[in-house]
């Protein structure tokens, strides 16, 4: 539309040229002839402009030059039509939109070549048809203003194209940034249910086990029915763990040592072992992210514990320093597991997911996970930062 406009504009602004120059000839022998070929150029290099606009790609596949030739044709016809003097000396108007357009379309060192045909042309002109120094030095000012118009308008375009580029970048880097978000969302959720899962299930599955050899070897039913109440419990309790693991990065979290210290406490009533918990240092405020993933390690410690070393106690101790925070939780071996000094030592806690997934909720917070045997005790120790409130993203 705005083309359109700017065309309708041109051609009209031809037309009233054309009455001028034919209206009001000059004066001078030969300017008539000049302004009146000066003005056929002009008309020409408009219609080629004009087609070079019209038919886009096939002026691409000359590279600009149709653009080119037409700018400076029309900018060297307008400047020597002008400095033929008489009413047709308004065509140096187009010299000047030649030289805006030139600017702010070409190169620089079209548009400066432009430029230079256009005053040379005019100067010349000038001196043959006797211009006054108004002509001689107003209208180069003209074609040096219309070049710098042009030049601005293209470093306004570029800028904006710049604009635009970036805030198509930026949005495309948020729509990928919400897209990691959603996946490291979808992420920590599995974790946090294997973790739940894992733990609920796995003692349960203790539980069951007791159960069945209370009824099969010592055909206690009474305490099997008790065993069996517990199993229920903890089906339920971990029902409803689970439910709540899906938010439990986005809802409060007691104190990590109080929290350890529950876990302690529920193991050792569970399994009828001993066990216990310390803590030593000043206890510093971690992010809820820092404070589940301890917690989850010290669940996945303690069943793991009561899974491979029944009745064996269990020791807990958190540490806080100036720089870090470390959980350890350790047990005795069972009779027959290998010890730290047999290259055999597993390197796991189980066959399961459960040391892989703690590895990952710790590394997410720059944390670490060691877990072997030492001496004659099975020992899982996590590291922390303290400055675990901005985790670093899984690598993508």
């Amino acid at each position: 539309m705005l083309r359109a406009a700017a065309w309708l504009a041109r051609t009209i602004g031809l037309a009233i040229v054309g009455v001028l120059t034919f209206h009001s000839p000059p004066s001078q022998s030969g300017a008539l002839t000049t302004q009146t070929v000066a003005y056929a150029l002009v008309c020409i290099a408009a219609a080629v402009w004009a087609l070079v606009e019209l038919y886009p790609a096939a002026a691409a596949r000359l590279g600009g030059r149709a653009l080119t030739a037409a700018v400076g044709l029309m900018a060297a016809a307008a400047t020597l039509g002008a400095s033929a003097g008489g009413a047709g000396d308004s065509v140096i108007a187009f010299a000047a939109v030649a030289l805006l357009t030139a600017g702010s379309e070409l190169s620089l060192t079209a548009a400066l070549a432009i430029g230079a045909l256009a005053l040379l042309t005019l100067e010349v002109g000038g001196i043959l048809f006797n211009d006054g120094i108004g002509s001689l030095l107003g209208y180069p000012l003209l074609i040096v203003v219309g070049l710098l118009f042009g030049r601005n308008r293209a470093a306004y375009r570029i800028r904006a194209e710049q604009s635009a580029m970036l805030l198509a970048q930026h949005e495309q880097l948020r729509a990928e940034q919400r897209r990691a978000d959603v996946l490291d969302e979808r992420a920590r959720i599995a974790r946090e249910i294997h973790d739940v899962l894992a733990h609920s299930l796995g003692a349960l599955s203790i539980q069951i086990q007791a159960a069945r050899a209370l009824l099969t070897d010592q055909h206690d039913v009474d305490h099997a029915l008790e065993t069996l109440a517990t199993a229920q419990r903890m089906a339920s309790d971990g029902l409803a763990e689970t439910r709540r693991a899906v938010h439990a990065l986005r809802t409060d979290t007691l104190p990590l040592p109080e929290e350890l210290s529950r876990a302690a406490e529920a193991h050792g009533a569970q399994y009828r072992v001993p066990t216990h918990f310390t803590a030593a240092g000043t206890p510093s405020a971690l992010p809820p992210d820092a404070t589940v993933a301890l917690l989850r390690t010290a669940q996945e410690a303690l069943i793991n514990a009561a899974k491979h070393a029944p009745g064996e106690a269990v020791e807990m101790h958190l540490d806080y320093s100036d720089q870090h925070v470390r959980l350890t939780v350790g047990n005795e071996l069972a009779r027959g597991a290998p010890t730290a000094a047999d290259a055999r030592a597993p390197q796991t806690i189980d066959g399961g997911y459960g040391l892989t997934g703690m590895r990952e909720r710790l590394r997410l917070l720059r944390g670490s996970l060691e877990a072997g045997p030492q001496k004659k005790r099975w020992v899982v120790t996590a590291n922390l930062p303290l400055d675990t409130a901005q985790p670093r993203k899984a690598a993508r």
